[in-house]
């Protein structure tokens, strides 16, 4: 995949790994529809992009649970730039830590993590079948593959949008439509320090699991590797090269794997 004048649509574009990913984008040449739930964090990336690329981003503010507002951003895409080729669902919520989290907290965390990915497959894969061809680029985590300490709702949603992203590939690989599936470890954006900031001994130990597991990229290093991996049509983008191994080191010997991972858990409450 070749990104040079291809449109885009980046959710949680506002910040972060998605606002690294438009500005990379459209360095590539790609034309990006911006997008967050924070209207002013998505219109300050895209000014910021324009001022260097002039004309290759426009911003809208955006619920991307919510099926009629990602019709929306398509809707403006296609006004904008024409008909949608890639679709970055990256837009994310940590989640409350521990199992004390509410109906409510669960509800949140499946509609943004997961929901929004399928909501947005249910309205571009038939186009995309219809052209031959189309994009979608799931941001799931580590976590997905792995786990996460602390918030049983972010490493349930996560490994969900791992699983749906694999079935979109195995269903519809073959008619056109490619799949990549980023899972970094530690980033450097909100979402990482949100655990440290939460109050609660799970939280804190969530963020030190990451921090202390490997090296934190910044979000222009993780938007350089989700460009390399698409030019490969790579599935899985992996940043953090060690996540490979630890993942083949889960599968090998399971119960090995979750007798390290109380024994971690233990270290860093700890700390606390």
């Amino acid at each position: 995949m070749n990104v040079a004048r291809r449109v885009a649509v980046v959710t949680g574009g506002g910040a972060g790994i998605g606002s690294a990913l438009v500005a990379r984008l459209a360095r590539a040449g790609a034309r990006v529809v911006v997008a967050d739930l924070d209207a002013d964090a998505a219109r300050a990336v895209s000014e910021r992009v324009n001022a260097d690329h002039p004309g290759s981003t426009v911003s809208a503010g955006a619920d991307v649970s919510d099926t009629e507002q990602i019709q929306q951003l398509v809707d403006l895409a296609e006004s904008a730039f024409g008909p949608v080729d890639l679709y970055f669902a990256n837009a994310g919520i940590a989640g409350a830590p521990g199992l004390d989290a509410s109906e409510q907290d669960w509800d949140h965390s499946i509609d943004v993590n997961l929901r929004a990915h399928i909501r947005a497959a249910r309205l571009l894969v038939p186009r995309w079948l219809e052209r031959g061809e189309g994009y979608f680029v799931s941001t799931a985590s580590a976590a997905g593959l792995l786990t996460q300490i602390g918030s049983a709702t972010y490493a349930v949603t996560k490994h969900a949008a791992v699983a749906f992203a694999e079935w979109l590939s195995v269903t519809y690989g073959d008619r056109g439509v490619r799949v990549s599936c980023l899972c970094p470890m530690g980033v450097n954006t909100k979402l990482l320090s949100s655990g440290e900031d939460s109050g609660d001994a799970l939280g804190r130990a969530a963020t030190r699991a990451v921090t202390s597991a490997g090296d934190v990229l910044e979000p222009a290093e993780v938007a350089d590797a989700v460009l390399a991996a698409l030019e490969d049509e790579r599935f899985l983008i992996l940043p953090h090269e060690d996540v490979l191994e630890m993942y083949r080191q889960k599968g090998s010997d399971y119960d090995r794997w979750l007798r390290g991972m109380r024994r971690y858990q233990s270290a860093l409450l700890a700390q606390s």
